[in-house]
């Protein structure tokens, strides 16, 4: 992935190219590998680039004497719009990128492009013949993207990858809606996905196919494997994450046989790039935390190269303002879970990893949080679902994805793969209903059951849930809650500040991450 940053519309825009620039530079962790910059008439395009797929080739922005296009993610499906592109007679590619995929759909479909991309992306679409503007977010909001304007220059808009890029020039900004197009020639938000399960009180009734939901699943991992560089998985021992390992050591494992064929049937030794090690795979967790030691057994049962990284109570506090500044919100939970994720990756990157597979969006496809026990009928437990899969963006997809690319690391989450949500979204909900007979996840757990050729071993593909935070140890929360009592006094929480008051922290643990961990010794 990488950083944008847009403006639009701009009054005197070469007096603002130098502000641009700085502002664009404040998302350079996003885009460690090179920088480039488009100007023409009002109109600014900036990227940070985290070069992943076409590694010599793949500059941004890709300017061609029609278009001008930046773009943070990956597109799964880059050849197929390749391919369709030279089929219409659309126009050459001009590189490798899969980004370039998104000109080959806005040639031949306009400003509904976002609807035929497969993959997770924020893009900003600049057509020169025009001066049109097509910015669009992927379905789920795996990537960030925010939208601002300035009051004193009422017809600019602006867009980034990150919040630290937009409050210094903007006094209004929202999020940019997940599965939204803007186009500057028609409607202001477009909504490209909508499908039936999203519709409001729909209940859906189809029985659950385990052979449909485990090769969804499987296709959903190997689409996340395109990757010139080296890739591994974040494994926590739980469910979600080891059964996405256990896909991704068996791609790879196929994918090692099919290099040593080929080797074989070569003159000369086989290039170091046409040879694929075992899968490597990550945890975090203070010692002897139920993540490390679950982790562990998933790891000698797949047989990945397994890295474990111990972390300390004080290490974590001593981060948590630079988690605050990463992440970009207040709220606990976000923060709790985002700091281990964001010392991980620390170690991550700095091992020459550049991307990760991780296991969030599990819980709100299947209603995996045991509070769902408690929905009253069908239809509450279904609007739930609803509403926490279209909230991801503001929490665990923020987590996972900002955490990590504080580092210039790439997180895919594969259980948010558009066709996997569909077919699991469209299931009958009673089928996910948390029973006497039934644990949480259970559908997901019975399609992986397969004990003549295990995905994992039985203790793990049932084990019960831990949340993150608690499964890297127990220690970490009650630690952060203790300090946070020791520095916050009654007088201080009763005295909040006046621009509080429409969000007060209710709590010590709030008011320390609302003071971006400051308050900490």
């Amino acid at each position: 992935m990488c950083g944008i940053f847009v403006c639009y519309r701009h009054p005197d825009v070469q007096a603002f190219e130098q502000k641009a620039l700085r502002l664009s530079n404040l998302l350079s962790h996003r885009g460690p590998d090179s920088a480039g910059c488009f100007i023409e008439d009002q109109t600014i395009l900036c990227h940070e680039r985290l070069s992943i797929v076409e590694l010599e080739n793949g500059e941004q922005p890709i300017v061609q004497p029609d278009l001008a296009l930046i773009a943070n993610g990956e597109i799964y499906n880059h050849e197929a719009l390749r391919q369709e592109a030279t089929k219409h007679d659309l126009g050459g590619s001009q590189t490798d990128s899969d980004s370039e995929a998104i000109i080959h759909a806005y040639r031949r479909y306009g400003a509904k492009a976002a609807h035929f991309l497969d993959g997770i992306f924020s893009f900003a679409l600049y057509d020169r013949t025009n001066g049109r503007l097509v910015v669009a977010r992927d379905p789920m909001g795996v990537t960030s993207l925010y939208q601002g304007w300035n009051s004193s220059a009422s017809h600019a808009v602006f867009f980034a990858s990150e919040l630290k890029a937009l409050h210094q020039v903007c006094d209004y900004i929202i999020s940019f809606p997940p599965g939204h197009t803007f186009d500057s020639m028609g409607k202001p938000y477009e909504k490209f996905y909508n499908p039936q399960w999203k519709i409001p009180k729909h209940l859906p009734s189809a029985p659950v196919d385990y052979t449909l939901l485990r090769a969804s699943l499987e296709q959903a991992v190997r689409k996340r494997l395109m990757s010139d560089v080296p890739y591994g998985v974040l494994l926590s021992g739980g469910l979600d994450s080891s059964l996405v390992a256990s896909i991704a050591a068996r791609e790879v494992a196929k994918a090692s046989e099919r290099q040593n064929r080929l080797s074989n049937s070569l003159e000369g030794p086989p290039s170091p790039q046409m040879i694929r090690s075992r899968l490597s795979t990550f945890s975090i967790g203070l010692k002897g935390s139920p993540d490390i030691v679950s982790a562990l057994k998933v790891a000698e049962f797949l047989g990945t190269d397994h890295h474990t990284y111990h972390f300390a109570c004080e290490e974590g506090i001593a981060a948590l303002s630079d988690v605050i500044f990463h992440i970009e919100t207040y709220d606990v939970t976000s923060i709790r879970a985002s700091t281990p994720m964001y010392l991980l990756s620390k170690h991550i990157k700095a091992a020459g990893y550049k991307m990760v597979l991780s296991g969030e969006g599990s819980d709100e496809i299947f209603g995996g949080y045991l509070y769902f026990e408690n929905a009253p009928n069908l239809e509450a437990f279904q609007q739930e679902l609803v509403r926490r899969v279209g909230e991801l963006h503001f929490f665990d997809c923020l987590r996972a994805h900002k955490s990590t690319m504080a580092w210039g690391l790439e997180a895919r989450v594969p259980f948010l793969d558009k066709q996997f949500v569909d077919v699991a979204m469209s299931v009958d909900p009673r089928e996910k209903l948390i029973t006497g007979s039934r644990i949480e996840k259970y559908i997901l757990r019975k399609a992986f059951s397969t004990p003549e050729q295990p995905y994992l071993p039985d203790e793990i593909l049932w084990r019960q849930k831990e949340q993150f935070s608690d499964g890297v140890g127990y220690g970490w929360i009650n630690m952060l809650k203790a300090v946070a009592s020791a520095c916050v006094t009654p007088q201080m929480m009763a005295s909040q500040p006046k621009h509080w008051v429409d969000d007060p922290p209710a709590t010590k643990e709030a008011y320390v991450t609302r003071h971006d961990g400051h308050l900490l010794p």
